[in-house]
């Protein structure tokens, strides 16, 4: 079983570099109880199918995979500031989407980015330039 070291990331969101562009990210802070936080900690955590919602002025983290858990609703902390900026971006039409889930400190903090669903075309895009720079095509 791997431990979190400081600084450690416990998981990153692979899919949201390839649906998304992704704009501004921003570092939030999450409300969990003891065992989520050990299943977290313990790597039993997964953000895939994962999104970030705006109900009431508060921001909630929707469908997160702890364990053998089923998908979890979880609340997110940001300033006032943060959330009026971020419901902004949400009404021009972005998408606020888990990045990566930070579990090395004291703390749990996870990274969310603003953006902009890619269409077919543009991820094909993506694979061919992620092709080339791996040296399959010269």
């Amino acid at each position: 079983m791997k431990k979190a070291k400081p600084g450690d990331m416990v998981t990153v969101n692979r899919r949201a570099h390839y649906d998304y562009v992704l704009g501004d990210e921003l570092v939030v802070g999450m409300s969990l109880s003891g065992l989520e936080v050990r299943s977290i900690r313990d790597h039993h955590v997964q953000l895939k199918g994962s999104f970030v919602t705006i109900k009431d002025s508060e921001l909630w983290l929707n469908n997160l995979t702890l364990g053998a858990d089923t998908a979890r609703n979880i609340k997110l902390l940001a300033t006032k500031k943060q959330i009026a900026s971020l419901e902004r971006e949400k009404v021009a039409g972005c998408t606020i989407v888990p990045v990566k889930l930070l579990g090395g400190s004291r703390y749990i903090k996870l990274v969310i980015a603003v953006g902009k669903g890619k269409k077919k075309y543009d991820k094909r895009e993506t694979i061919k330039k992620r092709d080339i720079e791996r040296g399959r095509y010269s």
